[in-house]
């Protein structure tokens, strides 16, 4: 079985990641390369993990979870599905089984709310992983914050994010610490409504809960 070792030092994958983001950066997004990519990947792993999925689970969420931004190398727009497509087709040439593939293809194809939904424990777990990774390492403007639009503004004044699994109380809870002199709580749900709304449907595919805590106070 290729393990998540094999796709972080895969050649293909390591431009990929650099040319999306170059293109991201370019047009001012927030990032999506290594450093996202990887807290995804070992969150996604690591949600399956607490629930006692197989290790074959475990491990395709961590690779889903790398790979689910390359489709940016080609555009922003509909990028989910064109990394699905990219991902399938390269790891196919690795020598990965057709279903391990078509599974990882799936989970990467849903992961976007415009277009997506949790339809796969691997599914659930990278919508979890991805929609929770807010915070201020993904701002790339180097202007002044006061300068910053809104999104920039959210993203840089949150201070920490974590997802925890209680399997006994079934819940799935995203706990944000924000700095409310940089942006209000509510500048949050403005930009991230539909994001918290996928994550609700993400969790209850995996039979939880979702919660939202921000500044130790209970939202959702």
């Amino acid at each position: 079985m290729i393990n998540i070792q094999e796709i972080r030092k895969n050649d293909e994958v390591k431009n990929f990641l650099r040319v999306a983001e170059m293109q991201l950066s370019a047009q001012g997004f927030t990032e999506h390369s290594f450093r996202h990519v990887g807290l995804v990947s070992k969150m996604a792993g690591n949600i399956l993990n607490d629930l006692e999925f197989s290790d074959r689970e475990v491990e395709l969420a961590r690779i889903a979870g790398y790979l689910h931004d390359i489709g940016n190398a080609v555009n922003r727009t509909d990028h989910a599905h064109i990394g699905a497509t990219l991902a399938y087709d390269m790891l196919l040439r690795m020598g990965m089984n057709v279903l391990d593939a078509s599974e990882i293809m799936l989970a990467i194809g849903q992961h976007d709310e415009k277009t997506g939904t949790a339809v796969s424990p691997i599914s659930a777990a990278l919508i979890l992983a991805d929609k929770s990774d807010v915070h201020r390492s993904r701002v790339n403007n180097k202007k002044e914050v006061s300068t910053y639009e809104i999104h920039d503004r959210v993203n840089y004044a949150v201070e920490s994010s974590k997802v925890n699994i209680d399997k006994l109380k079934k819940r799935a809870v995203l706990e944000l610490v924000i700095d409310t002199e940089i942006c209000p709580v509510m500048d949050y749900f403005e930009i991230f409504l539909s994001r918290m709304s996928m994550c609700r449907r993400a969790a209850e595919f995996l039979n939880l809960e979702f919660h939202l805590i921000i500044n130790g106070a209970s939202l959702l």
